[in-house]
């Protein structure tokens, strides 16, 4: 490593540990268990897990996990993207030190995914058109309230629409992967 890399990679570490030290400030300021917002996110993670709890339909929870997760990691994948571009922001976390909206990452939104998942499964209905109705919901309804309460924000041209496309190639991508998976295991058998 040269000397210019190696000062430009020491900049770069001391850039990001001091925007942490920053984002733990103003949780600890503005974001802290003393405000709305916080429970309001807190909610947003905790309340989608026991409803899955109560409503993952046992027989099929590996495969309905299994989607599940995808769809959590390819929307984190699209959200830390989306969020270090500042496309949008999230001015309120439940943890200072992630970057993104941690709770609709690891719960609220694969949770939705996962029940619609669950049903067009129980009720042999068509998966895309269903969970477009989903994707317009979340990107045309839940985004905007979640602006109304200053709770997130759109930012650089990026609008509802751009949302909804992130929310349906989640979904079909987490659908292809785990089909995928499911013919593995049939043709193994």
């Amino acid at each position: 490593m040269t000397a210019n890399q190696k000062s430009f990679i020491e900049d770069l570490e001391n850039t990001q540990l001091e925007l942490s030290n920053k984002w733990i400030e103003y949780w600890n300021t503005y974001s802290n268990f003393g405000t709305w917002q916080f429970w309001t996110n807190l909610s947003f993670l905790l309340i989608p897990l026991i409803v899955l709890y109560f409503f993952i339909d046992k027989r099929k929870a590996l495969l309905i996990g299994f989607y599940g997760f995808n769809v959590h990691v390819w929307f984190t994948y699209i959200d830390i993207i989306g969020g270090e571009r500042a496309y949008w922001f999230y001015p309120y976390k439940v943890f200072p030190i992630l970057p993104t909206g941690f709770a609709l990452d690891v719960a609220l939104v694969p949770v939705a995914y996962m029940l619609v998942y669950q049903w067009t499964l129980k009720h042999k209905k068509n998966y895309y058109l269903y969970i477009l109705a989903l994707c317009a919901v979340l990107a045309f309804v839940f985004k905007p309230l979640l602006v109304s309460l200053d709770l997130f924000e759109l930012n650089r041209g990026a609008n509802y629409f751009h949302l909804f496309l992130g929310y349906a190639i989640v979904a079909v991508i987490s659908k292809i992967i785990t089909n995928i998976f499911v013919s593995f295991e049939k043709n193994a058998k």
